[in-house]
């Protein structure tokens, strides 16, 4: 209505209110409700937030999109069901996972396979959203694939909504930190086993070193620890001249050597090998002998381990707590301050960055302590798991990679009692899925003969008495004469043994010097 009191047209629309959108309010009725634009606009866009955020909360699959594996089950398509062929395929690249295979070999051989990348297979079905692409390659999977392959939690019978968020000031989607998403179990078939799917995050989040010239993938690799310095410990395969590949810590090597880590702490990896195959065929002929008597000592392992450790933990949460509460009075008190004009600009700005990034500290400190805590109480109800896994092989006379990734966390290997001896006894700590370290009683004693005990002591004091004329060699220089005297000689026939090494890989075809190859001119770009 105008001033006046009478109907107005559309011409006096726009004069009486710019930036408005006029909207009948009844059907050829002459009354108008003027409300401007970017209110309709925020308005609905709140409404969707609010719905799309429902949706999300009750469970339901936001994204209108079904992973690869799963198919939708009606025309509702709120539900999914499992796709038999891109299921097959997970559970082979996630099978490969656990054989030690990286997501480069695992991508060359499913495009070997000729089996049809993800985007491909999901478009027969009309779903993805490369429906209507043409590809260069059907079948020519990359590593990026099988990565993401890899992470999904969907895989698990789970789903996760609220992965990513708008950014305000782009406006474009975001991924958002794992702690933030909404996952509701078992609202789909399973195609991986929790167990399987733990597997391979822990084996992803190790570096693992591949195949090289030197030899084929070590199943060690990535369980390895040094237990002094906590590093990881890497295979090396030809530096004493043979294909004996050994572990070394790898914080030793670094520049400057020995000083991050004082020892090597050198193994073979064959004699861990053995004793890991060793120690679970005890292991499983234990559980079979007492089922009840091994859950009760493997719970006593367990509180053993963990009691103290976790009471420091559920210690220093209450402590971390209680400071992030502190923080937060803080930050409100220096806001307020500022506000009254108490607290100077520059000084308010120093003091909320210090209290921001000691806050943020805090909330990850304790989530990782909140973690380890509910870990800790899952872990009691493990040695049945632990059983099952046992039992699902028949004999451990070959270690094959699935069967290491299983079985063992970690492995902490000690220094040497006797550096400098061909014959000495190390120390090798094994922790176990589920169990973590865990010894079955009896295992490894021998008992010995006077006869044996009175020959292992004679070997005992010769190794002693050697052990004291080298230190004593050491401590007035001889032994470093010797050393410099013998050193160019030793190096001369260790590089003789490397390069014969390295011959035969070569004429197997293993690899090649770049050297070798043919020389080629640099080819222009054509003349447009």
């Amino acid at each position: 209505m105008t001033k006046n009191g009478e109907p107005c047209t559309s011409r006096d629309v726009s004069t009486v209110l710019e930036g408005v959108t006029p909207r009948p309010l009844t059907k050829g009725s002459m009354a108008w409700c003027f409300l401007p634009y970017e209110f309709y606009a925020r308005d609905t866009s709140r409404k969707i937030k609010s719905v799309f955020k429902a949706k999300g909360m009750s469970g339901k699959h936001m994204t209108g999109q079904v992973p690869y594996g799963y198919l939708w089950a009606d025309e509702k398509r709120e539900h999914w069901v499992i796709d038999d062929d891109a299921a097959a395929v997970v559970r082979q690249i996630f099978s490969l996972t656990m054989e030690g295979f990286g997501p480069y070999q695992i991508s060359q051989l499913l495009t070997q396979q000729k089996i049809e990348i993800p985007a491909v297979h999901m478009a027969q079905y009309g779903e993805g959203v490369n429906k209507t692409k043409t590809f260069k390659d059907p079948c020519g999977w990359c590593s990026s694939t099988i990565v993401q392959i890899l992470k999904k939690r969907e895989y698990l019978g789970h789903t996760v909504n609220f992965k990513t968020r708008k950014h305000f000031k782009d406006k474009k989607s975001k991924y958002v930190d794992e702690s933030e998403w909404t996952i509701f179990e078992n609202t789909h078939e399973p195609i991986i086993d929790q167990e399987t799917f733990e597997n391979v995050q822990r084996i992803r989040g190790s570096v693992r070193r591949y195949p090289d010239g030197f030899g084929e993938l070590q199943p060690l690799t990535g369980l390895m620890y040094c237990a002094d310095c906590g590093s990881k410990m890497y295979v090396h395969r030809t530096s004493n001249g043979k294909r004996t590949p050994q572990y070394a810590c790898s914080a030793y090597s670094r520049v400057p050597v020995g000083v991050l880590c004082s020892t090597q702490h050198r193994i073979n990896a064959e004699v861990v090998m053995v004793l890991v195959a060793d120690m679970l065929r005890a292991i499983a002929v234990y559980s079979k002998s007492d089922r009840a008597e091994f859950i009760r000592t493997v719970q006593e392992t367990q509180t053993a381990q963990q009691t103290a450790n976790i009471a420091k933990q559920k210690k220093r949460l209450a402590v971390a707590e209680k400071r992030a509460a502190e923080l937060e009075k803080l930050i409100c008190k220096i806001y307020e301050d500022n506000a009254l004009g108490k607290l100077p600009d520059a000084r308010y700005a120093a003091l909320d960055a210090q209290y921001a990034k000691e806050q943020g500290e805090l909330a990850a400190e304790i989530a990782e302590l909140e973690k380890a805590i509910i870990g800790f109480e899952q872990s009691q109800k493990s040695a049945t798991k632990f059983i099952a896994l046992i039992e699902k092989y028949e004999n451990f006379d070959t270690m094959t990679n699935t069967m290491l990734n299983e079985f063992v966390e970690k492995i902490l290997v000690h220094e040497r009692d006797r550096k400098g001896s061909q014959d000495t006894t190390q120390e090798v700590e094994i922790y176990f899925n589920f169990v973590g370290k865990y010894v079955p009683p009896h295992f490894g004693e021998v008992v010995l003969t006077a006869e044996e005990q009175e020959e292992l002591r004679k070997k005992e004091e010769r190794k002693d008495r050697l052990h004291q004329n080298y230190l004593r060699r050491k401590a007035n220089g001889k032994q470093r004469e010797y050393e410099e005297r013998t050193k160019s000689e030793k190096r001369k026939k260790m590089e003789e043994k490397k390069a014969a090494l390295r011959a035969e890989d070569m004429a197997k075809g293993v690899y090649l010097l770049t050297s070798s190859l043919p020389q080629s001119e640099p080819q222009r770009a054509a003349a447009r």
